[in-house]
């Protein structure tokens, strides 16, 4: 999570950065601004496609961890399966 402030505060420092520098004529620092900005909008695309790839990895787990269960009469894995389907749906909606 911290990963994801981080890159909101830098998104946001980049872009205020920018437009101060275009407010008061510096072109060094709207480009500073301009690229922090893009920097930190790429990592947070790059933590959201993890996420999103992790949650895949925990429906696949789920899924299985259900139907074996559910065959087997293990209702303790059973319930893993739908508590890992229900953390994948989660991590797939960010």
């Amino acid at each position: 999570m911290t990963e994801r402030l981080s890159n909101t505060a830098n998104s946001y420092m980049g872009g205020a950065k920018q437009t101060v520098g275009n407010t008061i004529g510096n072109p060094t620092m709207a480009a500073e601004g301009a690229a922090q900005k893009s920097q930190a909008d790429t990592a947070q695309a790059a933590a959201d496609a993890k996420t999103y790839t992790q949650g895949i990895g925990h429906n696949v787990q789920g899924g299985t961890q259900k139907a074996v269960g559910s065959l087997t009469g293990n209702t303790s894995m059973e319930a893993r399966g739908h508590a890992n389907d229900a953390l994948g749906d989660a991590q797939r909606k960010v």
